[in-house]
């Protein structure tokens, strides 16, 4: 019966895969797998990447695989739950947008607040996941879990790890232990914060971490363990669209700050600046800065560093003690990407900049 549902709404999925918008399916359906009464019942949302890719006559990966075809090939996750598959679209995510982003933290509001769903579990590409569980994290609120998965091995490898993750990502999903978590990323069994989650490996199965923060937990034999809680919930809720002019830039040696002041000429309302140590940045940088103030830009000063609070304790200009007497908002944990998508969420939120400050203070 499974395999005569799956071959009948295949070319949904396929459709799904290639609709408008750069493969954003303009109205996204689900498909239902099981009908296990005693099971509960958990949300898929497939957005591709090397999860659901193969490699072409050149060798090189590519998308192929539907988000029907993906959840298919691991029939065991049947045994856990009753699944509800949306292909929202089949993305490389190192090209995929934050309108997307916008679209999928959508949807995942409106399943989790859904009484008859257990949890959401997204299957997205490995090189923007850690952004775009945070954006998904920064949108909701739920004690239900929302779990992202993908893969480091495309589904032609030799030992793919996508179907392991999916199944670790259910036996998350369907877990009491697992509420409360917020939005995490889980690969290779462990369990991550969006808050505190990084890429740290270009090719590694064990690529993501959170540095000093730690796993939340861990997958083991069909259960959830335990290690941590998460570090922090930040919830700024949905906007109806993005302000997507908010750029991100570097203090490097040398850096004459003429970028960011083009920058600000062309009509930027937001800006995210990655200084060095605790939040220092170059003279040339500290005057475009106030530029951008001055213009009534809204700019948040990050570090490259990835471990630890930035605490300003340098003076003279461009030292962060003297930006942050200044009234330039320094983030203390989050790094410049994830920066980025919170101060964007917060201008498309209408947020003041008193308000904007304090969201960086967690």
């Amino acid at each position: 019966m499974r395999k005569s549902l799956i071959a009948a709404v295949m070319p949904l999925a396929v459709l799904c895969s290639h609709a408008v918008g750069g493969n954003l399916s303009a109205s996204v359906k689900p498909v239902l797998m099981g009908d296990n009464a005693r099971l509960p019942k958990i949300a898929i949302i497939t957005t591709g990447g090397t999860i659901a890719q193969k490699k072409d006559e050149t060798g090189a990966a590519v998308p192929a695989v539907s988000g029907v075809a993906l959840i298919s090939a691991v029939p065991d996750l049947l045994t856990k739950a009753n699944v509800e598959i949306y292909s929202l679209c089949n993305e490389d995510s190192s090209r995929i947008k934050p309108e997307v982003w916008l679209r999928l933290a959508k949807l995942v509001d409106k399943l989790v607040k859904r009484k008859d769903i257990s949890g959401v579990i997204v299957t997205h590409g490995t090189d923007t996941m850690a952004e775009a569980a945070f954006f998904v994290d920064a949108c909701t609120s739920t004690k239900k879990p929302v779990v992202f998965v993908g893969a480091m091995r495309d589904a032609s490898d030799m030992s793919p790890d996508g179907p392991e993750n999916i199944m670790n990502a259910m036996v998350q999903a369907v877990s009491p232990d697992a509420k409360g978590w917020g939005v995490t990323v889980t690969l290779n069994q462990f369990v991550n914060s969006a808050y505190t989650v990084r890429k740290t490996n270009t090719n590694n199965v064990e690529t993501f971490n959170s540095g000093e923060s730690g796993y939340l937990g861990y997958i083991s034999t069909g259960k959830v363990i335990k290690y941590n809680r998460p570090m922090q919930d930040i919830c700024i809720g949905l906007p109806e669209k993005l302000e997507q002019r908010v750029e991100l830039f570097m203090s490097y040696a040398g850096c004459d700050g003429k970028a960011i002041r083009r920058a600000v000429d062309s009509g930027v309302k937001g800006l995210v600046i990655e200084a060095v140590g605790s939040g220092n940045v170059q003279e040339n940088v500290y005057k475009a800065i106030k530029y951008a103030k001055s213009k009534g830009v809204v700019v948040v000063v990050t570090t490259c560093v990835p471990d630890g609070p930035m605490i300003p304790a340098y003076g003279g200009p461009g030292g962060g003690a003297t930006m942050a007497k200044e009234g330039i908002i320094l983030s203390r944990y989050l790094r410049a990407r994830k920066a980025r998508l919170l101060l964007m969420l917060a201008l498309s939120n209408k947020m003041p900049e008193d308000q904007i400050a304090k969201l960086f203070q967690h």
